[in-house]
């Protein structure tokens, strides 16, 4: 079942004393699973919060139109099971967690023991409950970070919108954040979220779309976008004799190839796939290696990668007219 479809959507918007148009967001299409973690990554300015903000009814495409379980976002009865946790999220200081967390669970309909229990075991969930009576002035941004995601997951909704949530988190947080969206994932939401720790949109995500200068470049599974970068060899080699500079033969690898130390005193190069034979049969005799693995291409190279002919592109085209 489809939880989130985008078609031919696009978002303009005007500024400046002439209100020239800007194209943010450029007819991208687009369709996530049911049950699916799905990653929306880019570069500053790419247009993903605009898009965000169109799923969660706060903006209204320009053109073509965005979907939420089949139910077109420009309808309110779309965010019926729609969470959204926006990158800044914002509280009434005065309050408290416990406070804000009934007043939102109120428009939702829900109240008495049901709600009480699901706040306590939502603040429980992200590590606040010693903080539950405390006014959110007095909070970190990571803390309020938590309690927006308590407010998003309040009433247990069925597609979940994630913009930036590892914003002002610290590890511990950026650890915990990362557990519930697989918790979510593995309870049958769909999780669509935006993030410039790629690191952590790696390990979680199934499907993942990259969007520069409001187009989707690249889209597809974590392994068809991942796999078809270098296969290049890592070896991590103890080295006892000498200076290994002297003795290594580089000549089969690259001149920009650096053997390097690593703090467990080992030592540790990257040979092309090509010339791994090679490289094994000059220097066989003198190392001893401890682990071969290949080096797999990580989601921010491809992101840089993309943003780099991107720039080229249009360094190419300002040439050209």
């Amino acid at each position: 079942m489809t939880a989130i479809q985008l078609s031919g959507l696009s978002k303009t918007y005007r500024s400046g004393f002439w209100m020239r148009p800007f194209e943010a967001v450029k007819g991208i299409d687009l369709t996530v699973q049911q049950g699916e973690a799905f990653g929306f990554v880019g570069p500053n300015g790419a247009g993903k919060t605009s898009t965000i903000k169109i799923l969660a009814g706060l903006q209204a495409p320009t053109t073509g139109d965005a979907f939420i379980n089949g139910v077109s976002c420009r309808e309110p009865r779309s965010r019926q099971q729609l969470g959204f946790l926006p990158e800044r999220p914002y509280f009434y200081t005065h309050l408290t967690a416990n406070e804000v967390l009934r007043f939102y669970g109120s428009l939702f309909g829900m109240n008495g023991a049901v709600l009480t229990d699901r706040i306590q075991a939502l603040l429980q969930r992200v590590d606040m409950t010693k903080f539950a009576d405390i006014p959110l002035g007095k909070y970190s941004k990571g803390m309020l970070q938590r309690v927006g995601l308590c407010q998003t997951l309040l009433h247990d909704p069925e597609v979940i919108l994630l913009d930036e949530p590892m914003s002002g988190l610290d590890p511990v947080g950026r650890a915990l954040v990362r557990d519930i969206i697989l918790e979510e994932r593995q309870a049958g939401r769909t999780v669509f979220f935006c993030s410039h720790v790629l690191s952590d949109v790696e390990s979680i995500c199934d499907h993942v779309a990259i969007l520069i200068q409001g187009e989707i470049r690249k889209q597809g599974t974590m392994s068809e976008l991942l796999d078809g970068g270098s296969n290049d060899k890592v070896c991590i080699f103890q080295y006892d004799v000498g200076n290994v500079e002297q003795h290594l033969d580089l000549t089969t690898v690259s001149p920009e190839t650096k053997v390097t130390q690593r703090l467990d005193g080992l030592w540790e190069i990257v040979v092309p796939n090509s010339e791994w034979p090679l490289f094994l049969q000059r220097n066989l005799e003198w190392i001893h290696i401890v682990e071969v693995h290949t080096q797999r291409q990580s989601l921010e190279d491809l992101l840089v990668g993309e943003v780099h002919r991107d720039q080229v592109s249009t360094e190419s085209m300002g040439v050209l007219v």
